[in-house]
C-alpha cells in the first residue's frame, strides 16, 4: 500500500536494458514523494539488497505516465516503463549514478517509445535530466531522437555542469566528461 515504485536502474534491469550493471550488493532504487517514510520493516539487509530511497517530486504528482508492470510468480510490481526510468536513472547522475554507467545504459535504449518520450521528457521537472537525456540520446544516434520535436522542450536558461573539468556541450549547456565529448558536434 506504499505509493512507491522500482525505478531508474532498477526498473532498466528488471526489464532487460542494464547489462552494465557493476558486481557486488544489488541496489534496489525505490521512488517516492518527499516525506514518504519506509515502514521498520522494510529493511535492506533483510531482504538482500541495499535500498536506495529517492524521494522526489520529479514527476508531478499523481502522474501515472510511464508506468509498467512487472510479474514474479504471484507478485506484481509498479515499475517505470524504460523511458521514464532512464529520466529517473539521469536523475541521479553523478552523485548516485555515474556518467559512464548511465551512458552505457542509454546505449541499450535503442527502442523507447518516441510518443511516450515525447510526453515525459517536458513532465519532468529537472533541467539538468532533460538535457543529459538529448545529449546521450543524440550520441548513441537512437532512431527515435528524429520522432522528437524539442522544440517545444523547455531546456532552461545558464550552464549545468554535469562533472567537474569536463568538455562543454555548447547545444544542451552541459558540461560532460572530455571522452564523452567530441569536438565540433556541440
Amino acid at each position: 500500500g506504499l505509493d512507491l515504485h522500482a525505478g531508474g536502474k532498477t526498473s532498466l534491469e528488471l526489464k532487460g536494458y542494464a547489462h552494465y550493471l557493476p558486481a557486488g550488493q544489488r541496489t534496489l532504487f525505490l521512488y517516492g514523494k518527499p516525506g514518504l517514510v519506509l515502514p521498520t520493516w522494510f529493511k535492506g539487509d533483510r531482504l538482500g539488497v541495499e535500498i536506495a530511497l529517492i524521494r522526489t517530486n520529479l514527476f508531478p504528482a499523481g502522474s501515472e505516465l510511464g508506468f509498467s508492470e512487472f510479474k514474479e510468480k504471484d507478485l506484481i510490481l509498479k515499475i517505470s516503463a524504460p523511458e521514464r526510468a532512464a529520466m529517473e536513472m539521469l536523475h541521479l547522475v553523478p552523485a548516485r549514478v555515474g556518467f559512464d554507467e548511465a551512458f552505457l545504459i542509454m546505449e541499450n535504449l535503442a527502442t523507447l517509445r518516441s510518443g511516450m518520450v515525447q510526453k515525459l521528457l517536458p513532465m519532468c521537472r529537472s533541467i539538468k535530466v532533460r538535457r543529459l537525456f538529448m545529449f546521450m540520446a543524440e550520441k548513441h544516434g537512437h532512431p527515435w531522437v528524429s520522432d522528437l520535436d524539442i522544440s517545444r522542450l523547455d531546456l532552461g536558461k545558464g550552464k549545468r555542469m554535469i562533472v567537474p573539468g569536463g568538455s562543454f556541450d555548447r547545444k544542451y549547456r552541459i558540461t560532460v566528461p572530455k571522452d564523452h565529448y567530441e569536438e565540433g558536434t556541440g
